[in-house]
């Protein structure tokens, strides 16, 4: 009985520690997992795992999935779901293809690497992708279909009218300025990245000190001292040491001497450059920044996980949730053609399997970072290191040498773990 006590005792006591420091046990664990994978295909790998060149393409492979899971975990707090976001991404690349290679060189009279036909593919692609959200959204919000129903729909709708606006033929090479977006074409360089990292750490450390000058005017517990200084070192060595670590990545010989051959120089000897932070990783970061304080600073962020709290009280409460579905919807149609450029810039081309089964793996991505499908609880953080933590299986079992459907198989597996877990560890906290 006495040990009883005792133990309960300690374990009151560790949750207050952990309460104290404002700890997320659930992202800690999500970071553990991330690292301990990483760690172990390291060594199947024979150390290539966590080399500058695979930490480079990991994280550009990461990027469209990663933004449409940003707006997937919007859907899925709204109690929603889309099944359609591979698809519809399918159609805002062919859409995004076609104007540059169709209608600003034959319709506008521009050329395919004029300046402004990289903008106009890009805004048309947005408001493809908004409208068809939109309309989406109208069909759940106002028609009252089942978000499965019309996004299952979505998906082979979609799918075909990407194929029908190519006549299904891959279309490419894409404009130049637009392949910008897509990662090894489009590259800070080492100084550049130096400023962004240091700017980043800057401003994340300012976030930190206003948050907790912020708690204390207001009279809230603060984590002590030693916490927010420790918590400081961590960020500076996780941006720091992620710059350090694109910017080893060096740009090949050969290809450095074309940069400096266009630009009529000669390129000096022994000279060498890494390809620093891409555009799209940055473009992420900048996505992930904006959803965050939407989530958390907003009267849409309040208003989307009230509903998915509670639909009739925010409705009693006078929350339009007609209207906040369409919107949801809408904000996730943008984030796929937003990914959709990311994609086919990557890719420089549009294909017709692009996109092909993005929709388990964006969903996969927001269920294993902590987004609960019963609605009201989900982070953007969360949902950007799941696509990371899924993006890092794939790539670590094709460098081991997994065959492709037995890949498969673990990715679904690890995707029932995560709700399994996430049931477990919500009936252990109480939480709903």
């Amino acid at each position: 009985m006495a040990d009883t006590a005792g133990t309960s005792k300690e374990t009151r006591s560790r949750k207050s520690f952990l309460d104290t420091l404002e700890v997320d046990t659930r992202l800690l664990g999500m970071i553990g997992a991330f690292v301990v994978l990483c760690l172990v295909f390291n060594v199947f790998t024979d150390g290539r795992f966590l080399t500058p060149r695979n930490v480079f393409n990991l994280s550009i492979q990461t990027v469209s999935v990663a933004l449409m899971a940003t707006g997937m975990v919007f859907i899925i707090v709204t109690r929603h779901i889309d099944l359609s976001v591979g698809s519809l991404l399918a159609t805002c690349s062919a859409v995004m293809a076609m104007t540059q290679t169709v209608v600003t060189p034959d319709w506008l009279g521009l050329g395919l690497n004029n300046p402004l036909t990289a903008p106009i593919a890009l805004i048309v692609g947005l408001i493809c992708g908004a409208a068809i959200g939109a309309f989406n959204g109208w069909l759940v919000g106002y028609l009252t279909i089942p978000a499965f129903i019309v996004t299952l729909g979505g998906l082979l709708v979609w799918r075909n009218v990407a194929w029908y606006l190519t006549n299904g033929q891959t279309i490419g090479p894409l404009d130049a300025n637009f392949r910008l977006l897509g990662g090894i074409n489009g590259t800070m360089g080492e100084t550049g990245s130096w400023i962004v990292g240091v700017v980043a750490l800057v401003a994340a450390l300012l976030a930190l000190v206003s948050a907790r000058r912020s708690k204390k005017a207001h009279n809230f517990p603060v984590k002590p001292l030693w916490a927010e200084v420790v918590l400081g070192l961590l960020i500076a060595v996780v941006i720091l040491g992620f710059v350090a670590l694109l910017n080893a990545y060096q740009i090949p010989e050969n290809r450095l001497e074309r940069m400096f051959e266009a630009r009529g120089e000669t390129m000096p000897e022994g000279y060498s450059e890494g390809y620093g932070i891409p555009y799209s990783v940055l473009l992420l970061i900048f996505v992930a920044v904006v959803m965050t304080i939407v989530a958390r600073k907003t009267r849409l962020g309040r208003y989307i996980f009230a509903t998915g709290g509670n639909p009739d009280a925010a409705e009693l409460s006078g929350v339009n949730t007609r209207l906040l579905t369409v919107k949801v919807f809408a904000l996730m149609g943008f984030l796929c053609a937003l990914a959709a450029a990311v994609a086919s810039a990557r890719l420089t081309f549009h294909s017709n399997d692009i996109g092909t089964l993005d929709e388990l793996r964006v969903i996969a991505a927001a269920v294993i970072g902590g987004t609960a499908l019963a609605g009201g609880i989900g982070t953007i953080y969360g949902a950007i290191l799941g696509a990371l933590i899924m993006q890092s299986l794939q790539s670590g079992m094709a460098m081991v040498g997994v065959d492709a459907p037995f890949q498969n198989i673990v990715v679904g597996a690890v995707l029932v773990l995560a709700v399994l877990i996430d049931i477990l560890y919500r009936k252990r906290t109480g939480a709903k």
